[in-house]
């Protein structure tokens, strides 16, 4: 069933506008103000679903890190391995030399994915990372 569009208006200041329609023009000629509004509060309504408590997430664990570091590769295979249920799949490149970035795809309830990052972001050898989180919710 699709949706009905209800037009409202929005007041803000012009400096603001201004910077938004930049925003508008970088995500491209299919784009326009209503669309990135329509985007924005997507995106807003599913952080919000993600931090629920109990709340059933899809994750994007994005890490780059030594490989030479102490013994880095296996704490982040035995971390996996540990967490085997959650880690959907994981993405592995070499960078240069000594750096590898990885991408962790994680699912499940909202605290257990967060903690599992947290644990993968802490091992020593990790230089950055970041978790992106969806909602599943926003999957229906």
């Amino acid at each position: 069933m699709k949706d009905d569009l209800i037009r409202f208006s929005v007041a803000m200041p012009a400096s603001l506008l201004t910077r938004f329609d930049s925003l508008v023009a970088r995500r491209g000629l299919a784009k326009n103000r209503s669309e990135v509004v329509r985007d924005l509060v997507r995106e807003a309504l599913v952080a919000q679903d993600s931090e629920l408590p109990g709340a059933e997430v899809m994750g994007t664990l994005t890490i780059v890190y030594d490989h030479h570091a102490s013994e880095v590769q296996e704490k982040l295979h035995d971390i996996q391995h540990n967490y085997y249920g959650h880690v959907i799949s994981t993405v592995h490149v070499h960078l240069n030399e000594h750096s590898c970035l990885e991408v962790i795809i994680l699912r499940g309830e909202s605290f257990a994915v967060q903690d599992i990052a947290n644990t993968i972001l802490g091992t020593k050898g990790v230089k950055n990372g970041k978790l992106v989180l969806t909602s599943t919710s926003a999957l229906a």
